[in-house]
């Protein structure tokens, strides 16, 4: 078996996990005094935290450029600590010989095997039994706090009762992957982060839009490409909010979500797409924690957001008579508050944009209609979608196609997959008009359209 030896590439993560343990040892040595041994004089202000001095790896980037203090840096240890060397933890599994039970002071939340620390677990490296270490590590764990709106740690609420200090700390995939090895892996859709990255293969050529759309999809990038200028230069930053929001609303397959994509792909920005059912919780508070996750990454890293489906979250609402009303309304208010500050894209779509609440819609600054294409735009739509080796029997008048159905451009794709699929399985035989005119009627069907 080949031996891995560590090199200097992990020597500073060394040295904090070693720092770490001298901390450990000495809070226990000071919790748990030793008869007939003398008594610890040490505190843990004798144990400062390395300094690795203008060393290149990551790790020692992250510190310098957030330069925590020393609460800060105790806790981001903690949480590497499951991650990098989960045995240094076993201490907390001692347990108190006069109950036949874990100290209580200790903390933690067990996971088979594994623990994983809470703030009750960072109070009492802290200090013990101290009330102030308590109350450091409750401001520490405040929604506003760096760590956790910059979502480097992540308190896990498991109920709307939990208290704060008993919720498990976990360090996001994203940072532990920043300070291990330099590099930010793509966010996972899920609970923690509900949001998903959406790409194209497509261009701009290929996309048949209306062209009043492209020009307003045009001007979003005007903003893209000179908003800093126009903020910064031209001193228009105190008298514009930051940022662009735009609506796009029409009927489904029109192009929104691909429009959205392409802008991403022209300005050389991620684009991400909030999955809506994964932001609204049950628990109060918890559908902004979900949405302000996103809202800083993004922030962070100058993507795109995009919102599909917006009227599922930011529809019109009760007049807040009910506690639901009331709670959905604090959730619009959230989402108005933090489009207003975030100085990058957003962008909503809509399928019926007379659902969304009045007070959302006035702050775009560009409301973009994706109607369905115009007859001789449906031709260049079904004229582009087939592939090169489809073959179209004599009786196909595509333009006759065009201009009888009024179909969006995903439905003429999903009818050219239909027909396709069946002439490649029946040996690449050419495409008749009864295999179209078929599809079609699949196709409106499916939309509930046909009478």
């Amino acid at each position: 078996m080949m031996d891995v030896d560590d090199t200097d590439e992990y020597a500073d993560l060394e040295r904090e996990l070693a720092w770490f343990a001298q901390v450990l040892d000495l809070r226990f040595k000071l919790h748990f005094p030793r008869e007939g041994q003398p008594l610890e004089t040490r505190t843990l202000a004798d144990l400062p935290a390395p300094d690795f001095g203008d060393s290149r790896s990551p790790y020692a980037g992250f510190l310098r450029e957030h330069s925590p203090d020393p609460v800060e840096r105790l806790l981001l240890a903690l949480v590497l600590v499951p991650h990098l060397r989960p045995r240094l933890l076993d201490l907390f599994y001692l347990k108190n010989s006069l109950f036949d039970r874990r100290f209580t002071e200790f903390g933690g939340h067990r996971v088979g095997d594994a623990l994983e620390p809470t703030g009750e677990t960072l109070a009492f490296i802290l200090g013990g039994d101290s009330l102030a270490a308590r109350a450091a590590v409750r401001r520490l764990l405040e929604p506003t706090h760096r760590w956790l709106r910059l979502g480097v740690v992540r308190p896990v609420v498991e109920a709307d009762d939990q208290p704060p200090m008993k919720a498990p700390l976990r360090l996001s995939g994203e940072h532990l992957g920043l300070l291990w090895t330099g590099r930010r892996p793509r966010p996972s859709l899920g609970i923690e982060f509900p949001a998903q990255r959406i790409e194209t293969a497509l261009d701009w050529d290929d996309l048949v839009l209306h062209p009043n759309t492209e020009r307003q999809l045009r001007e979003i990038q005007l903003f893209v490409d000179h908003g800093a200028t126009l903020m910064g230069a031209w001193g228009m930053a105190s008298r514009l909010r930051p940022g662009h929001r735009a609506l796009f609303h029409g009927p489904p397959g029109t192009g929104k979500t691909v429009s959205a994509a392409l802008l991403g792909k022209r300005t050389d920005r991620e684009v991400y797409r909030v999955d809506l059912s994964l932001v609204i919780s049950k628990y109060i508070g918890e559908t902004e924690k979900n949405l302000a996750r996103v809202f800083d990454r993004a922030q962070q890293q100058g993507w795109i957001l995009f919102f599909d489906e917006a009227d599922a979250l930011f529809g019109k609402r009760g007049e807040g008579n009910s506690a639901n009303d009331r709670h959905a309304n604090q959730e619009v208010a959230y989402l108005l508050q933090r489009i207003e500050t975030f100085d990058g894209i957003t962008i909503l779509a809509s399928n019926l944009p007379g659902n969304l609440d009045d007070a959302f819609t006035r702050r775009f600054e560009s409301v973009v209609h994706f109607p369905l294409p115009r007859p001789a735009e449906r031709v260049r739509l079904w004229r582009r979608g087939f592939s090169p080796r489809a073959r179209l029997h004599r009786d196909v008048d595509l333009e006759a196609v065009a201009r009888d159905h009024e179909l969006a451009g995903g439905s003429i794709m999903n009818v050219i997959r239909r027909v396709s699929l069946h002439a490649i399985a029946d040996g690449e035989r050419p495409i008749s008009a009864e295999d179209l005119a078929h599809a079609i009627r699949r196709e409106l069907a499916k939309e509930s359209r046909m009478t």
